[in-house]
């Protein structure tokens, strides 16, 4: 590592990230006088900064998943290394790279100092567009849980912020016509509540979607849940919650490196909690390989299920 950027997203964690700019400064003073440390401004700007490191700079990014996917562009598929404070409300790629337990100042020490491992991405194609994630993409039922989070409270952080969305959200349960192709084949179509794709074991601030997913094994994990009533679906809260939904004949899981999603209406769309609008069809793609982080450890799977290293 030649060079160093730390920026921080001063609306992370609902501004919590904010009031620590000054200790943080000073700790990179005092420990890491070798980094430069910024606050980020607009998206522009700080992708700006980015691009202008050194090809094998090291930016170490201090917010949580939102953060994380807005800087992605620059960083991925180059020779940048990502480190990561975790200071969001999500925090979902932190603990796939067993990071999220950290204190700030033992996190930041680790994102500068510690040697870097290489991990997927995914990326989403909807429209003209194109967006890269790390943790997730939601359709459905989870993205338009995400827009209600997104506009919560802004004293609520991580779990609670996100199981007030859904119970919101519950109470306008809504369905969409999905057909899923899967490297190219038929996979699944009819009724369903939501298809979402996951890098990470777990999306909404720690629920643990797909707990046998990993971020560095070349390959995304489908999650598709059926037809599910209101009742139903509070009833299978707690199990998910728990990590033992994917028993349950409603949900199906499947590993693919590609896919293609068809919605009847229009399905909205989120990725790494961040809501996109909604589309009519999409393609979710792997990137492996592709990114370089700054991890604890990663986890390994023993007998479907991942555990920590």
């Amino acid at each position: 590592m030649s060079s160093a950027l730390v920026m921080l997203n001063p609306f992370a964690g609902g501004g919590r990230a904010a009031k620590l700019e000054e200790a943080i400064r000073t700790r990179i003073r005092t420990d890491h006088p070798g980094a430069r440390f910024v606050v980020a401004g607009t998206i522009p700007e700080a992708h700006a900064l980015i691009e202008d490191t050194p090809p094998d700079a090291r930016i170490v990014l201090i917010g949580g998943d939102g953060t994380i996917n807005r800087m992605l562009p620059p960083l991925v598929r180059t020779t940048r290394e990502l480190g990561i404070v975790p200071l969001g409300s999500g925090n979902d790629v932190a603990r796939a790279l067993n990071l999220f337990t950290l204190a700030w100042p033992e996190a930041l020490a680790h994102a500068l100092t510690a040697p870097a491992t290489t991990i997927d991405a995914g990326v989403v194609t909807f429209g003209e567009r194109e967006v890269p994630f790390l943790a997730c993409c939601t359709c459905g039922f989870d993205s338009a849980v995400a827009l209600r989070a997104l506009n919560g409270p802004r004293w609520l952080r991580g779990l609670p912020r996100y199981l007030l969305a859904t119970l919101k959200e519950l109470l306008f349960l809504r369905h969409w016509n999905l057909t899923v192709h899967c490297e190219g084949k038929p996979l699944r179509a009819g009724t369903a509540l939501f298809a979402s794709a996951l890098n990470t074991p777990s999306f909404g601030s720690g629920i643990p979607a797909v707990p046998h997913a990993r971020i560095d094994d070349g390959k995304l994990d489908l999650l598709v849940a059926g037809r599910f009533s209101r009742a139903s679906a509070m009833v299978m809260l707690p199990r998910l919650l728990m990590g033992k939904h994917l028993s349950d004949a409603r949900l199906h899981t499947n590993a693919f490196t590609g896919i293609e999603i068809h919605g009847s209406p229009d399905v909205p769309i989120a990725v790494d909690g961040e809501y996109l609008g909604e589309t009519p069809h999409l393609m979710i793609d792997v990137l492996p390989a592709s990114l370089r982080v700054v991890a604890r450890s990663l986890p390994t799977t023993t007998n479907g299920t991942a555990t920590t290293a």
